[in-house]
């Protein structure tokens, strides 16, 4: 019986890992392929950090430092246009960092024309090549939009 428990408790304990005790979820999702991406911060906004990886094991931590200047490495930028299907609603939430030459963009979004919603991460390299990593948008905890008042977090127009 002990055994059976063990193995119960043994993928939650390997998820666990995503979020330390002091931390609290902003924005995460597991990926079609298994994978998961958080995005952390610290309760007392002493840091913000971006994790991907396995269920065994994360295999991107950023940045690597959990002090207040990971909040300066992330910029966060939304779109709101209400009105619902007739004037195509929607509501587009994207973070965007740089790592190692590659530009990360989470995002977000929702369409009132086909009520649909996506969550993903995308992945530009440094010739411009785009890679998109769909979410499962029934696995979405938190909100990208919990950050549209945090004044630690730099806000700004990347084109949308």
């Amino acid at each position: 019986m002990k055994y059976l428990i063990l193995f119960t408790l043994f993928p939650a304990l390997l998820w666990a890992q995503y979020l330390r005790p002091n931390e609290e979820i902003v924005y995460s999702f597991e990926t079609k392929n298994g994978k998961k991406m958080t995005l952390v911060k610290d309760k007392q906004n002493e840091y913000i950090q971006y994790r991907f990886g396995s269920k065994n094991k994360i295999e991107m931590e950023f940045p690597a430092e959990r002090n207040k200047e990971s909040w300066k490495k992330f910029t966060y930028n939304s779109y709101y246009r209400g009105g619902g299907k007739q004037n195509a609603g929607m509501e587009l939430n994207y973070l965007l960092f740089t790592n190692n030459d590659y530009s990360y963009k989470l995002y977000r979004t929702y369409q009132a024309e086909d009520e649909s919603f996506s969550a993903g991460i995308i992945i530009t390299d440094s010739k411009g090549k785009e890679t998109d990593i769909a979410g499962s948008y029934k696995t979405v905890k938190g909100r990208l939009n919990s950050l549209e008042d945090n004044k630690l977090i730099k806000k700004e127009d990347f084109g949308l």
